[in-house]
């Protein structure tokens, strides 16, 4: 679930996306009165690790993507896996038919002032793990080609997560961790001649790309450092041979002289906004 609104747009429409699967089939009729309910409770959503609440919940031990950085290409529905510790008052009832909880990162210092956040679709699944505490695991859904994200989201987010009961009840942290949403890389490399007299000239040819979120296309990544390596046959390390820039079409070109045969490849560490990437080794026979 995508939200890009203003402070109270954000805070209540996360508590209404989780309410739904709060009130169970049974009770469908009061689904609309429910709702009404999230629709006056106060949106306050502070800065740091604490929010306004109604509900006696709190959130700890968050981890977003197994403590890896989502990569979001064109196209494709990534999932992000969110695990998280929910503390709550021994007597709540926190039955699936009056009580759900789910995971959200937002981008910006505070779930109240985000730019942009997104809440998992359902529910996170939490079981007991004490009479005051639940382990939950829920997932979120980047969705690229729907609009999910513009280019100047890539970067840092913040972690967060909500609860909320049937009686309207609610409450949402932020402050919960960190993670980094990032433009999805691509980079080719071809190296030629091929084959080639040993002491010539090998030129290797590539392009650094990356996804733009707001015309679902793969762009050149201009002026970013990509490092020329080699692999010489029967090894399984590559060595840096030199450093060149992508030019203003995200074009790469490097040369050097061939003595071995083995394996060209262009690299790319990455940025903050961007992920790391390795061309494909293209082997070239060395005479």
């Amino acid at each position: 679930m995508r939200i890009r609104a203003t402070a109270a747009a954000v805070s209540i429409t996360g508590v209404l996306a989780l309410s739904a699967f709060a009130v169970p089939a049974a009770q469908a009729a009061d689904a609309a009165s429910g709702k009404a309910a999230f629709s006056s409770a106060s949106a306050d959503a502070t800065s740091g690790t604490t929010t306004t609440s109604t509900l006696d919940v709190t959130f700890s031990d968050m981890k977003v993507n197994n403590g890896k950085n989502i990569a979001v290409g064109t196209t494709n529905v990534v999932s992000v896996p969110v695990t998280y510790t929910l503390t709550h008052p021994a007597d709540m009832d926190t039955s699936s038919d009056h009580f759900a909880s789910g995971p959200l990162i937002y981008r910006g210092s505070s779930p109240d002032t985000a730019s942009n956040m997104l809440i998992s679709d359902d529910p996170a699944t939490c079981t007991a793990t004490s009479s005051t505490t639940m382990s939950c695991k829920g997932v979120i859904y980047v969705r690229p080609a729907d609009g999910d994200l513009m280019n100047a989201d890539a970067g840092t987010w913040n972690a967060g997560a909500l609860a909320v009961d049937d009686s309207g009840d609610h409450t949402m942290q932020g402050g919960l961790g960190t993670t980094k949403v990032q433009r999805y890389s691509k980079l080719t490399a071809n190296a030629g001649p091929e084959p080639v007299v040993k002491g010539r000239t090998i030129t290797t040819t590539g392009k650094l790309t990356r996804a733009n979120w707001e015309d679902n296309q793969y762009h050149g990544y201009t002026n970013q450092p990509v490092k020329l390596q080699f692999r010489k046959a029967g090894t399984s390390t590559y060595t840096t041979i030199k450093t060149v820039y992508s030019d203003s079409y995200g074009n790469v070109k490097a040369t050097a002289t061939a003595q071995y045969d083995g394996y060209w490849r262009l690299s790319f560490a990455g940025t903050t906004t961007t992920p790391a990437v390795n061309a494909t080794g293209d082997f070239v026979d060395v005479q």
